[in-house]
């Protein structure tokens, strides 16, 4: 045993310092971001905010509405081939720049993206997503998965530490996907006592990844529009949203009502919801690491966007950056005891 006492810092410990700006209005900054990836010759454009792959937030409908707006969408790995084969045909044109399909690491997870791939092989990004990234048998599946797919984009996680991330980029992985416990509905930090605070594992991660020439994720955390630029202030390439895109007409999820007030289901994907409804319950012999809530209906997807969009232009003007790119050049983050006024809060 032993402990490390180097402070670690989450998105309410810090805040943006801002800095002068010749900036005269938030529509002179640009958020499009342009990638090259480490392994392949793909090169991707667009606004670098992910729906996450989960069956409430990363739909089908999630995918089109964000592709719009440039946005990108790890769509879940619950959907059929027949579900894809009809997506896919009413599919905008360049859809493949914009979605990942996603995968467990089970025989029957590699099976069916190679199904996916052999219908459609214009996709050009996997999402191979796991709990816990520190396992061998993850990073094997990764090389597995470089080996037969050479020219895909390969995005893998969850992990925290830049070591992992070395690791992983070195098996084949293009992007690492960064957070265990952060999220909303996650319940790990809780049952297992492990996780990483979510600014410090982006600083950290990101910071190993860019060494190799590889790139980061933030995913999970994000509350508000704040901890998004946040995110990308302390160095991730991509920010990963579930929660603050979830209870939105495009997003998966019942619709419930309660005291005349609408509300989507939203979920975790290690959830006893999830587990139920996609393996057949929660096996002997492990717990659940999610809960399941009820959210605000939100409506359409494309106000919240605006939303988050248009907080994080305003954070660029605050500190002098006309493209998110210099965004964590101008970043200098000031430790807090308090975010916010919240007398008139509910």
């Amino acid at each position: 045993m032993r402990i490390e006492t180097e402070l670690k810092l989450g998105f309410k410990d810090v805040m943006i310092r801002p800095k002068r700006s010749t900036l005269k209005s938030r529509s002179q900054v640009s958020l499009e971001r342009e990638y090259k990836f480490l392994h392949s010759s793909s090169i991707w454009s667009g606004v670098p905010i992910m729906g996450a792959n989960m069956d409430t937030v990363g739909t089908f409908e999630m995918a089109l509405e964000l592709a719009k707006e440039k946005l990108f969408t790890a769509i879940h790995k619950h959907y059929s081939l027949e579900e894809w084969d009809k997506f896919m045909k009413k599919a905008p044109g360049n859809i493949q720049e914009y979605i990942a399909v996603s995968s467990g690491t089970g025989k029957d997870d590699f099976k069916k993206i190679g199904e996916i791939f052999g219908q459609y092989p214009q996709l050009k990004f996997i999402c191979i997503d796991v709990a816990n990234g520190y396992s061998e048998h993850f990073v094997s599946f990764v090389k597995k998965a470089r080996n037969q797919y050479p020219d895909k984009v390969i995005i893998a996680g969850n992990v925290v530490t830049g070591e992992m991330v070395e690791e992983l980029l070195l098996a084949g992985a293009d992007i690492i996907k960064v957070g265990i416990g952060p999220g909303s509905v996650c319940t790990t930090r809780v049952k297992t006592g492990v996780g990483y605070p979510q600014l410090s594992a982006i600083i950290e991660c990101a910071d190993a990844a860019h060494g190799l020439g590889g790139h980061i994720i933030s995913d999970g955390g994000c509350v508000t529009p704040g901890d998004v630029a946040k995110a990308f202030g302390a160095g991730a390439d991509f920010v990963m949203l579930g929660g603050m895109l979830a209870g939105h007409n495009e997003s998966g999820g019942e619709m419930v009502e309660i005291n005349g007030e609408k509300y989507k289901k939203f979920y975790g994907m290690s959830s006893e919801t999830a587990m139920n409804k996609h393996v057949g319950g929660v096996a002997e012999y492990r717990a659940s690491e999610g809960k399941t809530v009820q959210v605000p209906y939100k409506g359409a997807v494309i106000d919240t966007l605006k939303d988050i969009l248009g907080g994080l232009r305003s954070t660029c003007t605050y500190v002098g950056a006309s493209k998110l790119k210099e965004l964590t050049k101008r970043t200098t983050f000031i430790r807090v005891l308090e975010q916010e006024n919240v007398i008139f809060n509910k």
